[in-house]
């Protein structure tokens, strides 16, 4: 199904994955590490709803939020150190892939196209996440929001990753569950298929401009659909 990808008439691809919601379900895990590193700051109402506010934007400038919204006096970079210590904890035990991810990652591997993780978390998250799944044997090249200048919706962390794939930017297709996700594609000057996160806020406008749109997000994601539309 991929071989006109692969004919001289055709640019080739590269695709970029987001991990979180996309990739893997690890939300859960996020919201429970957050949980208890804001009541351990006092906060004790911390909610999923709450959570929900925050998918798909990095960690970093997650926590700046909410240590100004409830007026937590530690500095970001201690909340950030101790979050990422409770992710790690949980991380490496529940993550799960979504199994059409899974079949859409090796098939792209088969046929040979470059891919690589752009996400928001850090690089010992990411690692985990990709370790605990075995998708870390098809995605060895990752970028973490930490090793770039601006996290999402600034498009830094997909530029970077086709650097490090040695692509251009224009050559690569993001696969995004989040609104920030997508809108840091299209500012990187890529394509965008989205799976929108049923749990986070809607953001129709935004969903609406990618390239290729799952509305019914995992539950609706194929990857015979992809690898049809990249073809």
């Amino acid at each position: 199904m991929l071989e006109a990808m692969m004919t001289p008439r055709v640019p080739a691809l590269s695709v970029l994955f987001d991990l979180d919601g996309t990739l893997v379900d690890s939300e859960p895990n996020y919201y429970e590490a957050g949980r208890r590193l804001l009541a351990r700051h006092g906060v004790g109402d911390f909610s999923w709803e709450d959570h929900t506010r925050f998918i798909g934007i990095g960690t970093r400038e997650t926590l700046t939020v909410l240590r100004a919204e409830y007026g937590i006096e530690a500095p970001v970079d201690e909340l950030l150190a101790g979050k990422n210590a409770l992710y790690l904890e949980l991380a490496g035990t529940s993550t799960t892939a979504f199994p059409e991810m899974r079949t859409l990652v090796e098939r792209l591997h088969a046929a040979g196209v470059p891919m690589a993780v752009a996400s928001g978390s850090s690089r010992a998250a990411i690692a985990a996440a990709l370790a605990v799944t075995g998708l870390d044997a098809y995605l060895p090249v990752y970028v973490s929001a930490e090793e770039v200048e601006r996290g999402k919706p600034e498009p830094d962390v997909f530029v970077e990753a086709a650097r490090r794939l040695g692509v251009e930017p224009s050559s690569c297709v993001v696969l995004e569950d989040a609104a920030p996700g997508v809108r840091a594609a299209h500012a990187a000057g890529m394509r965008c298929i989205a799976i929108p996160d049923a749990e986070a806020a809607p953001d129709d406008a935004v969903f609406a401009g990618a390239d290729l749109l799952f509305p019914g997000g995992q539950a609706e994601f194929t990857a015979a659909a992809v690898l049809g539309w990249l073809a």
